[in-house]
């Protein structure tokens, strides 16, 4: 309760004498300040977030954190010349886009990455077909599939002979991870596979695959990936960066996996949460950047 009384005080009645005796002091507006204050990246753009939500009465920073792409080059001109910055500091100009255009693309990366989960795996669409057996085909370079509906599927970790069954959750985005990985790291693709029939420690590798693609996407829907994209990306993330973060997911996870050495594959979930939390953990950092180098 105490918290929340002082966080009311200082929204509504410090933070306004705080940024006019600031203001006041340096002669350059909060905006400049962020900007020359904070590392590009995360820094600067949560808190031009958290600046528009704060500056209740600088109605064209709301709205600018809200626009499309198309829309960023004049919202920056409108906030220049709202807050009486010369058309001609184009660091500030530069900047400004940078984070504006970081914001509108996580949204709408969003809006991209929730769209292919909503589509269903289809045994009749001849491309979702050629996308199933390129992961096969990755993965299992010297083995030909015997018939589309085999049991050969389980090699690679699906749960029966028909692994269209497994994508209900997730959808096409649970394939379309599974290929990106195998195709953009084969060999770390096929070492995992090949460690995940281990004897004792093993565990189905199609199927985690697509449990750390709903970990992947649960993160991004709720911002928790914001501070590592607006590290990695200086503009738009695009679905390239979040095929990327999952290849992350998958790799760390394998280590993590071994390293604890559950005692049977039955207490999954219970190392998943374990999994879950240490990546939100590493997420809280403001610097964040979790990436698979090739």
């Amino acid at each position: 309760m105490l918290v929340y009384f002082w966080g009311f005080l200082y929204s509504n009645y410090f933070r306004f004498w705080l940024k006019w005796l600031l203001r006041l002091l340096t002669r350059k507006c909060e905006l400049q300040r962020v900007f020359e204050g904070l590392k590009a990246g995360a820094q600067r753009t949560l808190s031009i977030e958290i600046s528009a939500f704060l500056m209740k009465s600088f109605t064209v920073l709301r709205n600018a954190v809200h626009v499309e792409e198309t829309e960023v080059e004049k919202c920056v001109r409108d906030v220049m010349k709202e807050k009486k910055i010369e058309q001609k500091d184009t660091g500030f100009k530069t900047n400004l886009r940078v984070s504006l255009l970081q914001i509108s693309g996580y949204k709408k990366l969003y809006l991209n990455v929730e769209n292919l989960r909503k589509v269903p795996y289809d045994s009749d669409n001849e491309e979702h077909e050629e996308r199933l057996i390129e992961l096969w085909n990755l993965l299992m370079p010297h083995e030909s599939l015997k018939a589309r509906i085999t049991k050969q599927w389980c090699d690679i970790g699906f749960q029966g002979d028909d692994p269209k069954t497994d994508f209900r959750g997730m959808g096409l985005l649970g394939l379309v991870n599974l290929v990106y990985f195998s195709k953009h790291y084969t060999n770390e693709a096929r070492q995992i596979l090949s460690r995940s029939n281990h004897p004792k420690l093993g565990y189905s590798y199609a199927i985690v695959g697509i449990n750390l693609t709903e970990m992947a996407y649960s993160l991004l829907k709720n911002g928790a990936l914001k501070s590592h994209l607006y590290n990695v990306v200086a503009g738009l993330p695009q679905m390239e960066h979040f095929h990327q973060f999952y290849c992350y997911l998958v790799y760390e996870f394998d280590k993590f996996w071994f390293e604890e050495e559950p005692e049977s594959i039955m207490h999954f979930n219970q190392y998943r949460e374990k999994f879950h939390e240490k990546i939100k953990g590493l997420l809280l950092d403001c610097d964040v950047m979790l990436t698979l180098q090739n």
